[in-house]
């Protein structure tokens, strides 16, 4: 992992969190300490983003909302963010998201919406919830980028922006000094240039490197689910996608068509983020909804009406579940899948009419929520040819499979990149 501390601001990325001095001065002194002979940190100097859902000391922690602008600062770091800084990571700014992370759009009200770098012709969307974070990486303005992903929002932004996005095992990576979406389903991790970038960041922040395997190709049982999952599919994902599957099975991976119908059951069961957003935000919705995004707060309000009885089912049928997709998993190494099945929308058809914001918003969560439910692990890979609109290639497994999934997308990046 390589890079300068840039001297270039991105208001939208970085809004309204931005650190150029101290970044600076942290590089200047990572420079002297290795020019001293002094042993440095693996991040030492080296720019990172954080994404305005983490407490910084400090500063008020806004989640991408004004509803919190008279909140009280955060007198301490989170974890992750205090491991990264004992990393010797550059914090350069807090970047702009979804406000409170209720969508995989990327749009925010308040802010500003990130424009995804990748075209620029048309002002297309990032991603969500971890808008910023993805275009202070995509722009060359970062090394990595710390976000959340509860349904998607590290994986879905990094494969709209042709980035490596990781959401390990929730449990493996603390979540306290966040603002919540879903307790359920929080997961602290992040986005980067490479798989092995990834690899860094996660050893960090969950203070426990993984044991990666280096796994060939060849017999490796990848499992294709091609039912929900492609529904709805943009003809250059599907066209990406089939390349992948081509070179796998040239290099000796079996690619096993596997329709798991279980995988039907996922959206009736997810409702844990409204229901768990509802418990937190009732009391600022009732003193503050005025200053909410309507789409996020209509979202949030959805979770009003389920009783603890219809709650205690629900967490019991996930368990079911869980148990039943692990079960039907344990033939594959890995799920692949497209990590969406659309390329970045132009925003302005999406700040034009709620019904198409709210059907793209659905189709960006609905593969990568599947891993969050299963509370199970995946990675997005760019998988699009040179010069095309980015691709996002998910692979995944259960919960605790992270080694053996970062093996495998180790031995998959390095084909797609013809090593």
């Amino acid at each position: 992992m390589t890079a300068a501390c840039t001297r270039q601001r991105a208001s939208l990325p970085f809004s309204p969190g931005f650190y150029p001095e101290a970044a600076r001065a942290t590089a200047v002194h990572a420079d002297a300490m290795r020019a001293a002979g002094v042993q440095t940190g693996p991040l030492a100097g080296l720019p990172v983003s954080v994404k305005d859902l983490f407490d910084i000391a400090g500063e008020t922690t806004l989640a991408g909302s004004i509803a919190l602008k008279d909140a009280a600062p955060a007198i301490a770091d989170a974890p992750v963010v205090r491991r990264l800084r004992a990393a010797g990571a550059a914090i350069l700014g807090k970047t702009n998201m979804t406000e409170f992370a209720f969508s995989g759009v990327g749009l925010n009200p308040h802010y500003g919406t990130p424009v995804n770098p990748v075209d620029r012709q048309t002002a297309r969307i990032p991603g969500g919830s971890s808008s910023g974070a993805a275009v202070s990486v995509a722009a060359g303005l970062c090394v990595a980028a710390l976000g959340s992903d509860t349904g998607g929002s590290i994986r879905i932004p990094a494969a709209l922006t042709g980035l490596v996005g990781f959401k390990p095992t929730s449990r493996r990576v603390p979540t306290i000094g966040t603002v919540p979406l879903s307790l359920t389903l929080d997961t602290a991790c992040a986005m980067a240039r490479s798989v092995d970038d990834c690899l860094l960041i996660d050893s960090i922040i969950a203070d426990a490197p993984l044991s990666v395997p280096e796994l060939p190709l060849a017999g490796l049982r990848l499992g294709v689910p091609g039912n929900v999952m492609f529904d709805g599919v943009d003809p250059h994902v599907a066209a990406s996608f089939s390349a992948v599957l081509s070179r796998l099975s040239a290099a000796g991976a079996l690619v096993i068509d596997a329709p798991l119908p279980l995988l039907r059951e996922a959206a009736e069961l997810n409702r844990f983020s409204p229901v768990e957003a509802f418990a937190w935000h009732r009391a600022l919705l009732d003193q503050h909804e005025a200053k909410y995004d309507v789409r996020v707060a209509k979202r949030i309000r959805l979770g009003a009406g389920l009783s603890a009885a219809d709650y205690i089912e629900m967490l019991a049928r996930r368990r079911d579940w869980i148990a039943r997709m692990e079960a039907a998993l344990a033939p594959f190494d890995a799920l692949i899948m497209p990590t969406v099945p659309l390329v970045a929308p132009p925003i302005a058809e999406l700040e034009e009419s709620e019904e198409t914001f709210f059907k793209a918003n659905g189709l960006l969560l609905r593969n990568p929520s599947v891993f969050n439910l299963l509370d199970g692990c995946a990675i997005s890979l760019p998988c699009h040819a040179p010069g095309s609109l980015p691709v996002g290639l998910m692979i995944g497994g259960p919960a605790m499979a992270d080694a053996r999934i970062m093996g495998i997308a180790r031995a998959i990046e390095r084909l797609l990149q013809g090593e």
